[in-house]
């Protein structure tokens, strides 16, 4: 226990260091404003993650899937409605994104303390970080102070979300595009080992790869999604530690374990090799990597100032 809290120590000092990339932005934001939005989102966030801590990696999901179209706004919130069509129903997100109830529960409570202060585009930065602590990961600094979209971009989510299916050139152009190296591409890639992930997802790398997948590996990942149906089985992007998050995810790789075909793409003989295994050795190196690009991304293109609105209800501009 001792060793586990001085590299969460180590690694807490560290992101307190990192200097924001958006100078709007600052995580006392709020301090006169809504003193107690942390306590709130930790609490809840806590509160969920106990409930299901599946929860926690939906939540960082979330996060991620906002920032990557059109930037940290708080886009993937926005339900469609008759003449609106916005980012849930694009392909990477539909039936697959969720955690939106856990968002409006905190909202509501948010609003109570302080109504119409506090962006859902903050919320959704903060829950993320709590969600990685609440299971065991490392902590950062969040900067606050973004404003909420009025749009979302149904084709964005479509074109600019990497696939799982993708091999290590186009993972790295489409995490470059968003200004991010193949180092901070294989952190970032780190927060599988929480979470799950559909069969479809997988399939055809259960059935139908065999030089990159673990034979016995395989064979189990069958079990649970045969060759046709069931799509939506769910199975742990991290079987050893699941619930946990830790380094196992890179111990995988290098075993020929990863559950997605983007997942093993980052251990090929490739240029991401080394990254992997530098996280195998060292998790501290990686939790304090991962913090450091998770300050970047949750700082990709927020909206600040007069530009955007603070939504009263999540799912809805104003």
């Amino acid at each position: 226990m001792e060793s586990k809290c001085s590299k969460l120590w180590c690694v807490l000092v560290f992101a307190s260091l990192i200097t924001l990339s958006s100078g709007s932005l600052s995580p006392d934001y709020y301090k006169s404003s809504c003193s107690k939005l942390l306590s709130i989102v930790r609490r809840e966030v806590v509160k969920a993650v106990d409930k299901e801590y599946r929860m926690g990696a939906s939540l960082l999901r979330l996060h991620f899937h906002d920032c990557f179209v059109n930037g940290c706004d708080a886009s993937v919130l926005l339900d469609d409605t008759s003449n609106f069509t916005g980012e849930k129903t694009a392909i990477p997100n539909k039936d697959s994104l969720r955690g939106f109830e856990v968002i409006d529960s905190i909202k509501t409570l948010v609003e109570a303390a302080c109504p119409s202060v506090v962006s859902c585009a903050d919320i959704l930065s903060l829950a993320a970080r709590d969600s990685v602590v609440a299971l065991g990961g490392p902590s950062w600094v969040v900067g606050l102070g973004r404003s909420d979209s009025t749009t979302a971009s149904f084709d964005t989510a479509n074109n600019d979300l990497p696939s799982p299916f993708l091999d290590l050139p186009d993972l790295i152009s489409a995490f470059s595009n968003k200004g991010f190296n193949t180092k901070e591409l294989v952190a970032l890639s780190g927060s599988h080992t929480i979470g799950q992930a559909r069969c479809v997802m997988f399939r055809v790398r259960a059935h139908n790869e065999t030089t990159t997948i673990d034979p016995d590996f395989a064979a189990s990942l069958r079990s649970n999604c045969p060759f046709s149906g069931d799509d939506q089985n769910l199975t742990p992007l991290d079987l050893k530690t699941q619930s946990l998050f830790d380094n196992a995810y890179f111990k995988n790789l290098v075993q020929n374990k990863g559950l997605l075909h983007s997942d093993q793409a980052l251990f090929s003989n490739s240029s991401a090799d080394s990254h992997v295994t530098s996280y195998v050795s060292d998790s501290s190196a990686f939790f304090s990597d991962f913090a450091a690009a998770m300050v970047k991304m949750s700082n990709l293109s927020p909206l600040t100032g007069s530009d955007g609105q603070i939504r009263s209800d999540c799912r809805k501009i104003n």
